[in-house]
């Protein structure tokens, strides 16, 4: 064996992995496994948060199926479940891999502010149902009178809600022109 093919094996383990990269592939695995536990708490199945947590911690932010499962130690089967759900979702977008027949996941680098964004037409479309229920049920009833207040609480979310994302915008433009300068 060469010097060279000897210094490489010598850097890998059983997985072929480069064994300098052991403390970074290790913080990676934390981070990934704790957000995803995180994911599942508020609500999310574990499967689709642990691949969400994965691809958002990526450099790239795009992986294979392959690169998911060998990444998270599962079949891709379970990999297969999980980005249907996240894509039907809108949390994850499939592209074709350039020159092949594999497809690629993408997490987008605006995720939460599309997924807010997304969250605000849910509120109009529970603002308008709430409206109907009050005036079907009547203001002066118990019931008129919690659905009144649960849909002022909706209009005071969504009014706060579009401010919140402008003001996001504002400060997201100025983090992106100070990394680039």
């Amino acid at each position: 064996m060469s010097e060279q093919r000897q210094q490489s094996a010598d850097r890998t383990d059983d997985t072929g992995r480069d064994a300098r990269d052991e403390p970074a592939n290790e913080a990676l695995a934390q981070f990934v496994e704790r957000f995803a536990a995180q994911l599942v708490d508020a609500g999310m199945q574990r499967m689709p948060a642990r691949v969400f947590a994965c691809l958002l911690a990526s450099d790239a932010g795009v992986l294979t199926s392959a690169e998911l499962s060998e990444r998270l130690q599962v079949s891709p089967a379970a990999v297969s479940g999980a980005v249907r759900y996240l894509s039907q979702v809108d949390m994850v977008s499939r592209e074709r891999e350039p020159g092949s027949r594999r497809d690629r996941y993408r997490v987008h680098n605006d995720q939460w502010y599309e997924a807010l964004t997304r969250r605000d037409h849910m509120l109009t479309r529970w603002e308008n149902t709430l409206r109907e229920g009050v005036a079907g049920l009547g203001e002066t009833t118990p019931a008129g009178r919690r659905l009144a207040e649960t849909l002022a609480f909706f209009e005071f979310m969504q009014k706060e809600l579009a401010g919140m994302l402008q003001r996001w915008r504002d400060h997201r433009d100025q983090l992106r022109t100070a990394h680039d300068e």
